[in-house]
């Protein structure tokens, strides 16, 4: 009896010992579950499929990657429409949607998002022979494309005088039609329009005037998600670490001139 109470007691202290030895290994922030990640894989340089890899790549990819590496945390990519996005989010079809989102008041009742990780605005695009067109104040009157579902969308819909909005699913369709003359200009996010216009478009299209309304881009959750508390301390110590700083200068060939602040 007391040999088998021994015995026992030797086998708890075991099963002790590896349950604690558990409970203090640092194990994956999302638990082990691998978060799916949404993402709208036609926003170049952010988020883009290298047709020579079969590869999705930007800088949006690389910051998220470096994210994850900081938390431990596994995930895998679900490209999609941009407009599904944050009805996914809020399905819980997807934990995660990162594809160079604007913050804004109206989506942030729907969703939560991590600190701003990109400061941004919107920029107008021309013909390289166009010369009517310096800004936006002369796009009266005139045929403008823009993506849909998006920022540019709402402020070149608001914009008085214009003739007509014409709204593209992929903004790839919009620089097409610019470049074809089936519209006299483009709306969009300063940094995909500045890509486009030294590589795609080199020669054929220019941006031209001011940036407008400044934009912060952001890292969407569903409501009330506690990755948010999680991601916001990565995103910092990757902003203070300079990984950020080299993922940028990747994409955008220069170094920030600062980092987004909240």
């Amino acid at each position: 009896m007391t040999t088998n109470w021994r015995k026992f007691g030797t086998l708890t202290l075991v099963i002790l010992l590896v349950l604690t030895a558990a409970g203090c290994s640092k194990g994956p922030v999302s638990g082990g579950k691998k978060l799916v990640v949404g993402t709208d894989t036609s926003f170049v340089p952010f988020e883009f499929l290298n047709k020579d890899t079969g590869k999705y790549e930007g800088f949006d990819m690389d910051l998220w990657a470096a994210v994850a590496k900081e938390l431990n945390m596994p995930y895998e990519l679900k490209p999609m429409d941009f407009n599904g996005l944050i009805p996914a989010l809020q399905s819980g079809t997807i934990d995660v949607a990162l594809a160079g989102m604007t913050i804004k008041d109206e989506r942030k009742e729907k969703v939560d998002f991590a600190d701003p990780y990109y400061d941004a605005g919107l920029l107008v695009l021309v013909r390289a022979d166009n010369t009517d067109i310096t800004g936006v104040k002369d796009l009266q009157g005139k045929v403008v494309a823009t993506k849909s579902g998006t920022t540019s969308f709402d402020y070149a819909k608001a914009l008085k005088d214009v003739k007509v909005v014409k709204p593209f699913p992929n903004i790839d369709g919009a620089y097409m039609e610019l470049i074809n003359k089936g519209v006299d200009a483009v709306i969009f996010d300063s940094p995909n329009v500045l890509y486009f216009a030294r590589t795609t478009g080199q020669g054929k299209v220019k941006p031209v005037g001011e940036l407008l309304e400044g934009q912060q881009y952001g890292i969407a959750f569903p409501k009330g998600s506690a990755l948010v508390q999680k991601v916001n301390p990565a995103l910092e110590a990757l902003m203070s670490n300079g990984t950020y700083d080299t993922i940028y200068e990747k994409w955008f060939g220069q170094k920030p001139e600062k980092h987004p602040k909240k």
